[in-house]
């Protein structure tokens, strides 16, 4: 193996298991479920989010993720403006401070 692969495995393999933020995510115990939208539903650029937090010894509240980018401001019940497209949502526990923890959960929908 060459340089550049050994690198790349070495990266690899340091960065598995990263939470959200890039440092190790903290498992407290919690649980995320998202209950709708169906995985691969067809939905509207507004999206009624219903999930389901089992607080562990930390969690506070959680953090929406789509496609990877946090979305400041959301409400805890609804992810607005998204472009048709496919999109991954995905639900993290957070702690008092905001610090993501290891629960999570995704879906993928399709926007219309």
């Amino acid at each position: 193996m060459n340089r550049v692969g050994a690198m790349l495995v070495a990266v690899g393999m340091l960065t598995f298991g990263l939470g959200i933020n890039g440092f190790a995510a903290t498992d407290d115990g919690s649980k995320i479920t998202i209950k709708s939208p169906a995985a691969g539903a067809k939905v509207g650029k507004d999206i009624e989010l219903v999930y389901e937090l089992t607080k562990g010894s930390q969690a506070t509240h959680a953090h929406c993720f789509v496609d990877g980018e946090y979305q400041k401001g959301w409400d805890k019940k609804t992810v607005k403006g998204m472009t048709p497209g496919t999109h991954e949502i995905k639900v993290v526990a957070a702690d008092k401070d905001h610090q993501t923890l290891a629960a999570e959960a995704t879906v993928k929908v399709e926007v219309q």
